[in-house]
This record gives structure tokens, C-alpha cells and sequence, in this order.
């Protein structure tokens, strides 16, 4: 028996967040090397700063700065990292109360060893040598009790960060604004990334080899007669397997589509284009593919359309041989033929 497919892949995006008026505050502090929580009603200070009194629910009416240093409350330790983690190199996950918080925030700590780690353990930041209005200008805590370990970054601008840090203000002090002359940060970019190993089913594996040769197979139930393309390999209705192998034409006609004219990071095609659901001939599921080849406000509903592969010397177990569909010309098919596969 053939091996089921299996290939690498990554998901990823920048998510783009506007801060707000006490975030913004609490990120601008950041880039200066300071730390500020809010004060609550009830006299609790948050770290970081809550965007709502959670006793009143009103804004909070005050800002300090709180820290450097401060105690691990609790802690996991990560003997693995994975990539985009904080550090190369295991370490611990803290929830840690600075001086002068009544709450604790969760950051890493370069504890050296598990069985060095320990509840009660006063730490202190290590500030990154550029900042910039990042969670990350803080690139982990560290024992307060052992020499400060300069970012590998630049230790010069570190050594300096340092002695910004030392000039500053005593925890408590009100902080409102952003240093004299820092540009407040107001919005913030994080990517976000997943990484994972697909393992194609047995039905996917026979439909992407197929590609790979310039054939389209759907697979037929033996109780309904339905055929579906891509093959699930159960039948949805009748929850029977689905064993006959079935090669469709490739063209089809347009059931539903929608006209994209938001361009968006990564984007392949220029906007505006269309995304449709394509009936196949024969088929009695509709698949997603692009329209090209006529204006976008030309397509529709009922259309004629068939594949536009490409070149057969670039061709591999993917969807992407075919490169889009296109109209062929003929005349749109009724709406009653499709109406059921809507």
C-alpha cells in the first residue's frame, strides 16, 4: 500500500492591535526601560496596567511605575524550547509580582536549572539593548542575586540601559506619560506563527497524486450515488465508505463567488479577483479556485468554466497545478441544474 502524503506546513501572520490610552502608556514606558501598573479602586496596583478598573470598571485614574526587581510567585520550567520562545535555552515561565504590584505578570526567567528555580526568588529584568514599545523589550527576568548578564545583542546600549535604569524614579512614583521626547507608542505588530507536519488521508493522497499526472478524481457513495471532490473517503449523508474512484472533467460551472478587493500580506493575485465554489462536471460538491481570464464583475452565477493548469513540468502532488479556472465561452447553465448544490 502507497504511504499517505506528508509535508511541512506554516500558517503565519502580523496581528496589528491599536493600544489604547493606557497600554499605549504602559508599551512607551517599556521602550524607556521603565514599568508602570495601574492603581485600582480598591488600592491594588496591576501590572500591567488594567485597561478597566476591574472593581469600578471605570479607566484607571493612575498610573506608577513599579519594579525593576520583583518575587517569582509561581513557575513552570520548559526544559525544550520551541522556536519563537523567549530564549534558546531552557527556562522558566514566572508569574511575577514587581515591587510595588499587588499582581503578578508572566514573563520568563533565566533560572539556570530547574533546581534553581524556586518560589520566592527575587529577579530583576534584563532590558534588551534597542527597545522599541515591546513585551519583548524585556527579554526575560534573572536572579537579582547573581552578576547582571548584558544582552548578546549590543551589550554597550544594555550596559547604558542599565544606568537609565538606575537613575530612574523609586517604585510608586506617578507616571503618566512617556519619557521627555520618546514617541508614544501607539500600536503594536506581533507575528504570529504556526508550524506543523500535515499527514494527508489515504482518499487526499490518491487525489493529490493524481493532480500530479493532470487528473481531477472525485469518489462515488455506494449508497447515495453522490460523488465528492476533494474524496472524503465517508459519504457525509450515509456515513458509508467511499471506494469507487471517480475522474471528472475539468470543467464545471461557477455556483457562488465572491469578488476580493482587500489586498492582504502574502497575496498572490492582484486585487480585485474572484474566489468561487466550481461544480465540476459530474461531481456533487463544489471546490474553491480562483476565476480569472474576464473582469471581475463578469462572473456569475451558472457560469461555464474550465481549468487553466500549468505547465506540465511544474507539476507535483498540489492543488496549485491549476493555476485558475476561466469562462469557456458557452452559455450559462440553468439555475435549477445547481440550485441543489448551493
Amino acid at each position: 500500500m502507497t504511504a499517505p502524503l506528508s509535508a511541512p506546513l506554516e500558517i503565519s501572520f502580523d496581528y496589528t492591535r491599536s493600544l489604547g490610552p493606557v497600554l499605549a502608556k504602559f508599551m512607551t514606558a517599556l521602550a524607556d526601560r521603565r514599568i508602570l501598573g495601574s492603581r485600582g479602586s480598591d488600592g491594588r496596583v496591576h501590572v500591567p496596567p488594567a485597561e478597566f478598573d476591574p472593581v469600578s470598571f471605570a479607566p484607571p485614574a493612575e498610573l506608577i511605575e513599579v519594579g525593576p526587581e520583583g518575587t517569582v510567585l509561581t513557575w513552570s520550567w520548559t526544559d525544550h524550547p520551541v522556536d519563537g520562545q523567549p530564549l534558546d535555552r531552557p527556562f522558566a515561565w514566572a508569574l511575577i509580582r514587581l515591587d510595588g504590584a499587588d499582581t503578578g505578570m508572566l514573563h520568563a526567567v533565566d533560572g539556570g536549572s530547574a533546581g534553581q528555580m524556586r518560589t520566592g526568588m527575587r529577579v530583576r529584568p534584563r532590558w534588551a539593548a534597542q527597545t522599541s514599545g515591546q513585551i519583548t523589550d524585556i527579554e526575560c527576568f534573572e536572579p537579582a542575586t547573581q552578576p547582571a548578564r548584558q544582552s548578546a545583542a549590543e551589550p554597550a546600549a544594555a550596559a547604558a540601559g542599565q544606568a537609565v535604569a538606575a537613575g530612574q524614579a523609586v517604585a510608586g512614583q506617578v507616571a503618566d506619560g512617556a519619557a521627555d521626547g520618546a514617541e508614544p507608542v501607539t500600536m503594536i505588530i506581533t507575528p504570529v506563527r504556526l508550524g506543523y507536519q500535515h499527514t494527508a488521508s489515504t482518499e487526499e493522497s490518491r487525489y493529490l497524486r493524481a493532480l500530479q499526472d493532470g487528473k481531477i478524481i472525485g469518489q462515488r457513495c455506494p449508497a447515495c450515488q453522490k460523488v465528492y471532490v476533494p474524496p472524503r473517503g465517508a459519504c457525509p449523508t450515509d456515513g458509508v465508505p467511499t471506494t469507487t474512484d471517480v475522474e471528472l472533467p475539468d470543467h464545471g460551472i461557477v455556483t457562488t463567488f465572491c469578488v476580493v478587493n482587500v489586498p492582504f500580506q502574502g497575496q498572490r493575485v492582484a486585487t480585485p479577483y474572484v474566489a468561487a465554489s466550481i461544480l465540476l462536471d459530474g461531481a456533487d460538491i463544489a471546490f474553491q479556485h480562483l476565476i480569472l481570464g474576464c473582469a471581475p464583475d463578469e462572473v456569475r452565477m451558472g457560469m461555464r468554466v474550465r481549468a487553466v493548469w500549468r505547465p506540465p513540468e511544474d507539476w507535483g502532488t498540489t492543488s496549485e497545478n491549476i493555476d485558475h479556472f476561466e469562462p469557456t465561452g458557452e452559455p450559462d447553465a440553468p439555475y435549477e441544474s445547481y440550485a441543489h448544490h448551493l
